[in-house]
């Protein structure tokens, strides 16, 4: 593992070293994996459709809707306790 500043003043060496092996950078408590793939691998991309939980799923507006139907319920329960 090296840090941000040996990364930085030696990046050739640590971007020829990750073809073959593993390189961790550490910055700010944060670590960095370095990763060599072929180009061509990230050329194409793939694009899945969305699966039935999806169409299940809640829209923003729906989620709001019933979270502050819950934070209502909440209050009303626990406002005797807050006098």
């Amino acid at each position: 593992m090296i840090n941000n500043k040996e990364f930085a003043s030696n990046q050739e060496k640590y971007f020829d070293l990750a073809v073959n092996e593993d390189v961790f950078i550490e910055r700010n408590g944060n670590v960095f994996h370095l990763v060599c793939k072929p180009a061509e691998e990230l050329k194409e991309r793939v694009y899945y459709e969305p699966d039935e939980d999806f169409y299940k799923s809640l829209s923003a507006d729906e989620f709001r809707k019933r979270l502050m139907i819950v934070l209502e319920d909440v209050d009303k329960k626990y406002a005797h306790k807050c006098k």
